[in-house]
């Protein structure tokens, strides 16, 4: 087992493309100088994953808040006790599986969150993986003239189509709301750049629908490609969950999908988005 060695932590890389576990922190005891670490480590890694930690929802909201702002899913409602804690619920009568398509989250907001943290509170006994995809390298791989031409166009990303509200029908155990004046369709560049690596990223996925300028027609095909493109297997990390485990993934160059294996069991994460402090460029 490879392990990288940080000034205050151990690393354990978790696929070739992106992903590590951060080993032995307490996350009640971390100051700044471990945090601009675990940060470091985030960028470095695009998802990391900090196993065996216990926090309430108060200690889980202060490690929330050193990231940034909290941004707020405008389809479903937070827990009563701490609106900002998002719960995602799959129990065992329920037919649907929040996030179980390739994405990005909050993709179709105008100021998309820059970070998402899920903390396991309950898991099936196998299954309920989350796969992660690096957008790096999903644009490095693509030709030149592919990058010239995407790099002068907006994508068009919307929150309640194709994964319609309507969907969420099976997920009974979740809060759902309107999204109200909460604007759910925007533009964004399709090509990204990042601004702590300053690298290039596709930005895809299933909240992408059309190519501003072209016909629905011009633009489905390509996107098609894109979406499939992006998610090739040498591309993709898979994070197996354990009891208190977290992990925290950057939405600015990474997709995921959460793997619905595991009919008739209990699954219940908890969930903190962290906005981003600039639209995408």
């Amino acid at each position: 087992m490879k392990i990288i060695e940080y000034n205050n932590f151990k690393v354990h890389p978790l696929a070739g493309a992106l992903g590590a576990e951060i080993l032995d922190i307490d996350l009640n005891k971390i100051n700044d100088s471990i945090f601009e670490e675990i940060y470091k480590a985030f960028v470095d890694y695009q998802v990391i994953g900090i196993p065996n930690q216990n926090l309430t929802p108060d200690e889980y909201l202060t490690f929330g808040r050193r990231w940034g702002e909290i941004h707020h899913y405008p389809y479903m409602k937070g827990l009563e006790s701490h609106p900002e804690i998002l719960e995602i619920l799959k129990t065992e009568t329920d037919t649907y599986a929040f996030g179980n398509v390739w994405h990005s989250d909050g993709s179709f907001t105008e100021i998309p969150p820059k970070a998402t943290m899920l903390y396991a509170q309950e898991l099936p006994p196998a299954g309920g993986d989350t796969l992660f995809a690096d957008m790096y390298q999903a644009y490095d791989t693509l030709s030149d003239k592919m990058k010239n031409i995407l790099g002068s166009v907006n994508g068009l990303y919307v929150g309640d189509q194709p994964l319609k509200l309507g969907n969420f029908s099976g997920a009974k155990s979740m809060k759902q709301q309107d999204p109200g004046k909460t604007k759910v369709h925007t533009h964004h560049p399709i090509i990204r750049t990042h601004p702590d690596s300053k690298n290039k990223a596709l930005y895809i996925g299933g909240h992408a629908v059309e190519i501003e300028g072209m016909t629905k027609e011009e633009s489905t095909p390509i996107l098609n490609y894109l979406k499939a493109h992006s998610t090739r297997p040498e591309f993709i990390c898979r994070f197996k969950w354990s009891p208190g485990a977290i992990a925290i993934w950057d939405n600015r160059c990474t997709q995921h999908y959460a793997v619905d294996d595991y009919s008739g069991f209990r699954r219940r994460m908890h969930r903190i988005t962290i906005l981003g402090e600039e639209a995408p460029y």
